[in-house]
């Protein structure tokens, strides 16, 4: 078995295969215990990753791991989830509007993370640089008041300020699940459909 091997090379080594079956590969990771997680997404506006599709990916890619002798002792396949991590130049095009929470390598402005409206993608191959809009929400004064204004809310305004970041310097960026006044979990402005709860399949390699 090949020993050693990243997941940055597994990710060169599997993501045609995974095209090939009409997938989009989102993340590579090595974890614990030889884990390794692959995390999928649809290629469809309309669709979702269910259980079948991870089954199908999990059976193409035991078989080519098999053949390239990559060493590994569990594989898990599943659906990106409401968290969908943001890896590559076009998830920052492709969400752009959405909440995100975005780490940095290095601390900036004495913070390495930050939160707010993913504002898209800007600057050329190779030097690109992440917008996002971040701001604090003043607080929203309730209760009784007097006279006319008895009752009523006011809200702070809010103050917000533009950030553009590398791309190369952050190390990591998610999607920030929404929720609205149901309790039910939705991405502003993105695709995820049923296939977004989180779907695994966990595959024993001799």
């Amino acid at each position: 078995m090949r020993s050693g091997v990243g997941a940055s090379a597994v990710r060169e080594l599997i993501e045609p295969t995974i095209s090939g079956l009409g997938y989009e590969l989102v993340d590579v990771e090595r974890a614990a215990n030889g884990l390794l997680r692959v995390t999928v997404d649809t290629q469809s506006p309309s669709g979702g990753v269910g259980l079948d599709d991870c089954e199908r990916i999990s059976r193409q890619l035991t078989h080519l791991m098999a053949v390239e002798q990559i060493d590994y002792d569990r594989l898990e396949v599943s659906s990106p989830g409401l968290d969908r991590p943001l890896v590559r130049p076009r998830d920052f095009v492709r969400f752009a509007g959405s909440p995100v929470q975005v780490q940095l390598k290095e601390p900036l402005q004495g913070r390495r993370r930050f939160q707010g409206k993913l504002l898209g993608l800007g600057g050329e191959a190779g030097a690109e640089r992440v917008r996002l809009a971040v701001g604090s929400m003043g607080s929203v004064a309730g209760g009784a008041r007097s006279g006319p204004a008895r009752g009523r809310k006011v809200a702070a305004a809010e103050s917000q300020e533009t950030l553009e970041l590398p791309l190369a310097a952050i190390e990591k960026a998610r999607l920030v699940p929404q929720f609205d006044f149901r309790g039910r979990a939705r991405l502003a402005g993105s695709l995820q459909s049923a296939g977004s709860e989180k779907t695994r399949i966990e595959e024993m390699q001799r």
